[in-house]
């Protein structure tokens, strides 16, 4: 049986070195081509901002060695085009005349690249004149207490307003700032957390002047305690008397343990107006709270309603 004769090794490396003489013969020779850039803006004016991303890439003809044209498109390389000179549309859009910087791309082009035309003769950006406006911080604060215990104080923020600038058309409308929420459970002491500043995606080209707020919050422990105050009566008619059935009512309060013993009869008072029954044709009187502390958690009033007697 005969052995097939195989393809001998001298003529691989004739095939593999014609090959090598080609692609060099050929990506020697010069080329006209399109080719897409990326570009970026520099030297926007200082009063105005981004409204929208703008565009980011630029079709150009060139003319080079296939070598030089396959280095660009592999190795692209970010050309960055002037903004301090803008031309105005409208209010918000301004644009760039491309043919005006045919010299400045040139000069970022590797040696040996050609620029020979650009797709686009304008390139548009939005800008909104920089504002900046102080707004207050808002606070998403939810807390699971130990039995007996609560906020002795409202939450406190530090800072508890932040300086935002932006786009005018981005910030006229925004009227608080909002924290990332925390969630805590089990209080039973004092708590400081550092919370980063909610920024929507809508509101990318705007800036604070910070990034974290520190929330905190006193926390004590709170009792319930009661006592009788002695009810006044206002706009009463000299011509008439009346016997109310209770000349106290009892006042039940919630308070932080420290400030237990701050609260006496002197520290409320308690008054009934005649008027509004009897414009409102009512046999009983409302008592209301006149005065009371200001630490006080909640206060309530017992009895709610005091029948009384014209004599």
């Amino acid at each position: 049986m005969k052995k097939s004769k195989g393809v001998s090794k001298s003529f691989i490396g004739f095939l593999c070195v014609s090959i090598l003489i080609w692609i060099l013969i050929t990506m020697s020779k010069e080329y006209t081509t399109s080719i897409i850039l990326p570009i970026a803006y520099e030297n926007i004016p200082q009063n105005l901002l981004l409204q929208k991303e703008p565009l980011k890439q630029l079709e150009v003809t060139i003319k080079a060695s296939g070598f030089k044209i396959a280095l660009t498109k592999f190795k692209q390389k970010q050309i960055f085009l002037d903004a301090s000179s803008l031309n105005r549309k409208k209010k918000s859009t301004y644009y760039l005349l491309t043919r005006s910087y045919k010299t400045a791309i040139q000069k970022q082009l590797s040696i040996g690249v050609n620029l020979q035309q650009i797709a686009k003769d304008s390139l548009f950006l939005n800008l909104g004149s920089l504002q900046t406006k102080k707004l207050p911080i808002v606070a998403d604060v939810k807390i699971d207490y130990h039995v007996g215990y609560d906020l002795s104080s409202s939450i406190q923020m530090q800072p508890d307003s932040v300086l935002v600038s932006g786009p005018e058309n981005q910030i006229k409308n925004l009227k608080s700032i909002q924290l990332e929420p925390i969630k805590l459970s089990d209080v039973k002491e004092d708590f400081s957390r550092e919370v980063a500043i909610v920024k929507s995606n809508n509101l990318k080209n705007v800036r604070f002047n910070i990034a974290k707020v520190t929330v905190s919050g006193k926390v004590e422990k709170f009792t319930e305690g009661s006592l009788l105050v002695d009810v006044e009566i206002l706009n009463l008619p000299e011509n008439i008397t009346i016997n109310t059935l209770v000349k106290k009512v009892e006042v039940v309060y919630v308070v932080a343990l420290s400030n237990f013993n701050k609260i006496d009869e002197d520290s409320f008072q308690i008054k009934c107006d005649y008027k509004t029954a009897e414009n409102n044709n009512l046999n009983y009187l409302i008592p209301k709270i006149i005065k009371k502390p200001p630490f006080l958690k909640s206060v309530k009033l017992i009895p709610s309603k005091i029948d009384f007697l014209i004599q």
